[in-house]
């Protein structure tokens, strides 16, 4: 079976495992607050972010940036393991892109320039891994072809 893989194939595996890595631990992240982790803490740890945000930039209503943050560390653990596990990779890449360019918005909202340089450099992993899509072996579901892959 590996002796079949090649280079493309080990290098879209890498960015996956990277990216659903990545994920993951900045979804963990979110639930952690002085070297605990709790459902408790991830509110916490939210409703400062929102409040942040908000007092930042008078662009987003600290309402919005509530809605925006709550969901946050759910949904950057579970995007972390579809990733990891090959889970509808296609989708689960789709949405990555989507968080990133979500998470600069926020960024550039508040003028923090080094985050948005990071989250560049992760949409630009995120893109090719996308590019390298039909090279995507171990997977636990995989995804339909498209039209162009077939």
């Amino acid at each position: 079976m590996l002796k079949n893989w090649t280079n493309h194939t080990w290098a879209f595996l890498s960015l996956r495992l990277w990216i659903g890595l990545r994920w993951l631990l900045v979804g963990l992240e979110k639930f952690e607050l002085n070297g605990a982790y709790s459902f408790a803490n991830h509110s916490e740890n939210m409703e400062r972010m929102a409040t942040g945000i908000a007092n930042s930039t008078p662009l987003l209503p600290e309402w919005l940036t509530r809605i925006y943050t709550w969901p946050l560390g759910y949904i950057h653990v579970a995007l972390g393991i579809v990733l990891l596990l090959g889970i509808k990779t296609r989708i689960a890449l789709i949405f990555s892109s989507l968080m990133f360019i979500s998470l600069s918005i926020g960024l550039m909202a508040v003028s923090e320039e080094e985050g948005i340089a990071w989250l560049a450099i992760h949409m630009l992993l995120n893109v090719w891994a996308l590019t390298l899509l039909q090279h995507n072996r171990l997977a636990l579901i995989q995804d339909r072809p498209t039209p162009s892959a077939q």
